[in-house]
């Protein structure tokens, strides 16, 4: 962040530090998973919007792909439901669909399309559901031995990235809703790190951001890993030092660099212009995973 009290030689010193990467990134596909503190904290939201919208006018293509479980839950407390979760996934019968489709087709996606807007970009908001974008299919998991019915929670069958060409091509940022669609033509709740990965590698992304509430990748003794190729990340995970909830989005960003994507970093979204610090300068921010 440039505060007014810098003085124009260091401004002009960030500037010139920013170009290489400008360039390095003009044309190309970033995938940002936006999630945590930053959507919720008012000043990391108006952040957000704007190091989206600078993303763009220097030539980039950012697709934002956004959850909101807290929303979620917050609204079915509301109406009286209660949430339940079976080993970290959210039990979905219709009724919850119907609220999860409300929050994050509706509420959450068209707050962030409004925040860029309010910036200055061209925000489309969009569930899977628009342009057979996520074709999904219901998920399948033994709990106990026996199969478990999640109801309306799925996993990606394939990805038309048709749609999403078409916006960045015409200066539309989309913003993404983790809502797919199945052969039934029922809607299901997909997990949004999953989506984010799965975009990124259908559509040639050059990097796949995840935003988080930690720092980063952080070793045994708690210090934080800046770079891991992806056979010192398999390492981590069999060695216990990468578990718990930091574990999937791990490999979510091993998938999705496996699957072509130049690099995926996980980043601290409570840190302000956490992604224009990742991007734009030579230190920074968070794990950064590659081949």
């Amino acid at each position: 962040m440039i505060h007014s009290a810098s003085s124009p030689h260091q401004i002009a010193g960030v500037l010139a530090e920013a170009l290489p990467y400008i360039q390095k990134f003009h044309g190309k596909t970033i995938v940002i998973k936006y999630g945590g503190n930053a959507m919720v904290d008012e000043g990391l939201k108006r952040n957000f919007a704007r190091d989206i919208v600078l993303m763009k006018l220097v030539g980039m293509n950012p697709v934002v792909v956004h959850g909101g479980g807290p929303q979620i839950s917050t609204l079915l407390t509301r109406i009286g439901k209660k949430s339940e979760f079976v080993e970290g996934l959210r039990v979905t019968d219709r009724e919850t669909m119907d609220v999860v489709e409300m929050v994050l087709g509706g509420l959450v996606n068209k707050e962030i399309v409004a925040g860029i807007n309010a910036q200055g970009g061209k925000a489309v908001g969009l569930t899977g559901k628009d342009g057979s974008l996520i074709r999904a299919r219901k998920i399948s998991r033994m709990v106990g031995g026996d199969a478990f019915d999640y109801g309306h929670v799925g996993e990606i069958d394939t990805v038309d990235p048709a749609l999403v060409h078409s916006l960045d091509q015409q200066d539309f940022i989309p913003v993404i809703a983790p809502i797919g669609v199945g052969p039934d033509g029922n809607a299901y709740n997909i997990n949004a790190d999953t989506v984010a990965g799965k975009l990124a590698s259908t559509l040639g992304a050059e990097k796949l951001v995840l935003l988080t509430n930690t720092p980063g990748v952080l070793d045994a003794e708690g210090r934080l890993l800046t770079g891991l190729s992806t056979a010192e990340t398999e390492a981590l995970i069999a060695d216990g030092v990468i578990h718990g909830g930091m574990r999937p989005k791990v490999e979510c960003a091993l998938d999705a660099v496996r699957a072509g994507v130049k690099t995926a970093v996980i980043i601290d979204g409570r840190i302000e212009h956490a992604i224009l610090l990742e991007l734009l300068t030579d230190s920074g921010v968070g794990t950064l995973f590659h081949f």
